[in-house]
């Protein structure tokens, strides 16, 4: 999956389980309560997972149950919004590359392989993050 090229300056990520995943339909960011914060190694090991998703073929309907909110030490980077019901991710940044810039809500979606080994370990470790009766519920496969 494409980064924002400001991936490289992360220093931790905020792991986000969205509240109200139809509001990322057209949001000009991601919105949901904090869950973790990772950083070290953590951080880059939940960047080189996301960097390694392979595509896929998207479906439709979009609604994410979880984000990350990358930070360098002084600001915010980027985020993304993941649907692993339909493959889709969704990535706000000042520096998008021209690629991820269009202005049609479904060519701002990035496709990935929610099956995939990487998906799936991602996945894991957002469900890791809460405690395990609250961990799964509707907008989470």
């Amino acid at each position: 999956m494409l980064l924002p090229p400001t991936h490289e300056k992360t220093e931790l990520i905020e792991v986000v389980r969205i509240t109200d995943p139809a509001r990322h339909l057209d949001s000009e960011d991601l919105a949901g309560d904090t869950a973790a914060i990772w950083e070290g190694e953590r951080t880059q090991q939940a960047l080189s997972l996301i960097a390694d998703l392979p595509g896929s073929e998207q479906h439709r309907c979009f609604l994410p149950g979880w984000g990350i909110r990358a930070h360098d030490l002084t600001s915010q980077l980027f985020e993304i919004a993941f649907c692993f019901r339909c493959h889709g991710a969704r990535t706000w940044a000042p520096d998008l590359p021209v690629a991820q810039q269009r202005h049609a809500f479904d060519q701002q979606i990035q496709a990935f392989d929610a099956e995939s080994p990487a998906a799936l370990e991602l996945l894991h470790r957002f469900r890791s993050c809460l405690p395990p009766l609250i961990a799964f519920d509707r907008h989470d496969p």
